[in-house]
């Protein structure tokens, strides 16, 4: 399952510029990541400084 960004994002833009597939946007808050175009690489977990991108469940 795609992986998906929590409420404990600071916006920060980390994981934005690290997905290879250019699915994580900027959203209302917080950034989103469109379910039907992540890979499940895991490129955003790996920057992400709160540990707010996770697998899907």
């Amino acid at each position: 399952m795609a992986y998906f960004i929590t409420d404990d994002c600071i916006s920060c833009g980390a994981c934005e510029s690290e997905c290879p597939v250019e699915c994580i946007k900027e959203g209302d808050g917080k950034y989103v990541i469109d379910k039907e175009v992540c890979t499940e690489c895991g490129a955003c977990a790996g920057v992400c400084p709160v540990d707010a991108a996770q697998p899907g469940k």
